[in-house]
């Protein structure tokens, strides 16, 4: 695990990663050592996964030192113990999403994985999709660990406008457009399910290191 850690501005420190899978150990680990809310872990007020890096965000300017010396040993640990941050989700921390599948983009999904529609669908919703990290547009999660079979590229040309409740895939990921959006993921279905409302708390439907369950629903 190569790994770089970067000050963001006084208060914070951004960790560097390889990959996703990284990432998602960290943040694992990260979790746990904000649950016992001990040492400079309990200095932290934000924990931010992305693609690639893990922003650290602690109280006050004087909590940042510490933090950043006690980071070297976990990324070491974390190491050592060969983490994934793959592990199967808890029933309790699992939202359920229904969707109509009859996206646009189903039978090119289809084409380019050598499936039929019906295993496109059954291979969404038959395994778990983790939410990585969220990003781009509020309330929108870069759901991972599905299905490998599902790994399509983005389409050629972008739409312009992607309806809300559109639910995508895009090489590793899947994801639900929160709202109209230009976009280019491959688009397989459609769903009613909210995933952002300022009245809700917290707003976001999806928070990262949650789980998803997609589930199938007729016209």
């Amino acid at each position: 695990m190569n790994s770089r850690l970067l000050p963001c501005g006084e208060r914070a420190v951004l960790v560097e990663l390889d990959d996703l899978s990284q990432v998602l150990a960290l943040e694992a680990a990260v979790r746990i050592l904000l649950e016992r809310n001990e040492g400079p872990w309990a200095a932290v007020v934000d924990a931010v996964p992305a693609a690639r890096t893990l922003l650290l965000k602690v109280r006050h300017a004087g909590a940042l030192a510490a933090l950043t010396a006690a980071l070297p040993s976990l990324l070491s640990a974390i190491r050592y113990a060969g983490a994934s941050g793959s592990e199967r989700p808890p029933s309790a921390d699992t939202t359920t999403i229904a969707v109509h599948y009859d996206g646009p983009d189903l039978g090119e999904v289809a084409a380019l994985t050598g499936l039929s529609t019906r295993e496109v669908v059954q291979a969404h919703t038959r395994t778990p999709w983790r939410v990585g990290f969220v990003g781009f547009a509020p309330g929108f999660a870069y759901l991972v660990d599905g299905d490998r079979r599902l790994e399509v590229p983005r389409r050629a040309e972008p739409r312009t406008a992607v309806p809300p409740g559109s639910v995508g895939l895009a090489g590793p990921f899947s994801g639900v457009y929160p709202r109209t959006s230009p976009g280019g993921w491959q688009l397989i279905g459609r769903t009613d399910a909210v995933l952002w409302d300022t009245d809700r708390q917290p707003p976001a439907l999806l928070q990262p290191g949650s789980w998803v369950r997609f589930v199938a629903v007729e016209d």
